[in-house]
């Protein structure tokens, strides 16, 4: 931290007049610094990936994410089912799963139980290339957090994992 309260690190400025976590009461911008810091990281492994996506496969981070969440499901899934999975708008998870259907690795078919709905599954090719789009997502993400020692991923994942549970509340 430079004088004047300014933080060198591109954390959200000091506004705690000067009040540290040492005397007893947490800086109010400790969490907006913690927020900041949490978002940037996530932004920079996410820019990587959808690089990483874009060069080595010609796709993008939402055509995978539709295919991972169709995956894990493991049976046909409703266009809102895959929205709310996804935490996406319908019109998102419609455009990209059209281009999916167009690629060939993912089918639609009428909803037996509501005919205005379509189900979507994963093809043969579809369910072929995401096995190979997950093994590259998992080594990148490996890679991205690789450097960190093995015990402060461990405590990181335990504090996350605290923290969301806090949030689930």
């Amino acid at each position: 931290m430079q004088s004047g309260g300014a933080i060198q690190t591109g954390d959200a400025p000091d506004h705690s007049g000067g009040r540290g976590s040492s005397g007893g009461t947490p800086r109010p911008n400790e969490d907006l610094r913690l927020w900041v810091r949490l978002l940037s990281c996530a932004k920079v492994i996410e820019k990587r990936l959808r690089r990483n996506f874009a060069d080595e496969f010609d796709t993008t981070l939402p055509r995978f994410d539709v295919m991972a969440a169709l995956d894990r499901a493991g049976e046909p899934l409703s266009m809102s089912a895959l929205s709310q999975a996804l935490l996406v708008s319908g019109g998102n998870v419609t455009h990209v799963v059209r281009q999916l259907v167009t690629d060939g690795l993912v089918e639609t078919a009428p909803s037996p139980d509501d005919a205005r709905s379509a189900l979507v599954s994963l093809t043969a090719e579809g369910s072929a290339l995401f096995a190979d789009l997950a093994a590259a997502h998992q080594r990148w993400v490996t890679q991205s957090l690789g450097t960190m020692p093995p015990e402060s991923r461990s405590a990181l994942l335990t504090l996350l994992s605290e923290l969301r549970g806090q949030l689930d509340r």
